[in-house]
């Protein structure tokens, strides 16, 4: 497992910075085990470890990270609430860095979901249910988890207004409107993506990925955080890269291709404040336009 911190030099040689202003966030770029929460478990508690001994406030995960990817006929099996054990295990080693990973969540209602929770402080502050699930080409993800209704972002202790999106909910317009609508300082997306479109060295979808996550730093003005996952599973292979761009679109830290590695990525919240100074896009989105068009649209299609 290759450690690497990205944008800053090391722990020894830097100067103390104000805990409000300069963050490290931990890419936790993992292969997990398909249908073997135990082992994941383990795996999870690891990575924090060295998260820790790289003195950052977030260790984020990919999506499914407890579970693998393809869980298929497994999901009852391997679903459950965000107050399980596991979870509260992850929360206590955790201490005072928050941390994201990957789950299936079972509703009180017995629905399952591809869900993904953030906590900090011992307790979860929000879960996020993806909304967009794939049922193309090799996916298939309509047939064994409900769809999640709500993109919504929520308060942190430490990074200011946070957003979560999961894998494909990241390539689609509506997500980014309602992030920017609400505002955020970071964006946070988990992925399980495989490698597609290979054509020697290049992995067009690597590359999508990229596009999407600058372009979604720079129209909200936030720190946007991809952590995808290596590994292979079900004949597979999944890429990694995972990365952070700043709020003016450029990379803070990249992740290897295809193999595991923990990468720390460091940023300063006055970054923020440049950009938005700069190029004051939140300031000038008419959001009441936006409501209003949609409505019309929505008469059109639907009403007539």
């Amino acid at each position: 497992m290759a450690i690497t911190d990205r944008g800053s030099e090391p722990a020894s040689q830097r100067p103390a910075a104000p805990a409000r202003n300069v963050h490290r966030v931990a890419m936790a770029q993992i292969a997990p085990v398909l249908g073997d929460p135990e082992r994941n478990l383990a795996l999870h508690l690891e990575q924090i470890e060295l998260a820790r001994q790289q003195e950052a406030d977030l260790i984020v995960f990919p999506e499914l990270s407890l579970t693998g990817y393809f869980v298929r006929d497994m999901v009852p099996d391997l679903a459950v609430s965000a107050a399980a054990p596991e979870i509260k295990q992850l929360l206590r080693a955790a201490g005072p860095m928050a941390v994201v990973a990957g789950f299936i969540e079972e509703s009180p209602r017995h629905r399952f979901y591809n869900a993904a929770f953030y906590g900090e402080g011992g307790q979860i502050v929000h879960v996020h249910r993806k909304v967009y699930l794939p049922t193309y080409g090799l996916f298939d993800e309509q047939r064994y988890f409900a769809a999640g209704e709500r993109i919504q972002a929520f308060d942190t202790a430490r990074f200011g207004r946070v957003g979560i999106l999961i894998c494909e909910d990241l390539w689609h317009l509506s997500a980014a409107a309602i992030m920017q609508a609400e505002e955020i300082d970071m964006l946070l997306c988990v992925s399980n993506s495989p490698a597609r479109g290979v054509d020697g060295p290049t992995i067009r979808i690597a590359e999508t990925y990229e596009h999407l996550c600058k372009s979604f730093a720079q129209l909200l003005g936030a720190v946007v955080i991809l952590v995808n996952r290596v590994g292979f599973e079900d004949g597979l292979c999944f890429f990694g890269g995972s990365m952070a761009v700043g709020p003016d679109g450029r990379t803070i830290a990249q992740a290897p291709t295809l193999d595991e590695a923990l990468t720390v990525a460091v940023f300063d919240r006055g970054d923020l404040r440049r950009q938005r100074v700069i190029t004051p896009l939140a300031r000038d989105e008419r959001l009441l336009l936006t409501i209003e068009e949609l409505n019309r649209i929505k008469r059109q299609r639907y009403e007539s």
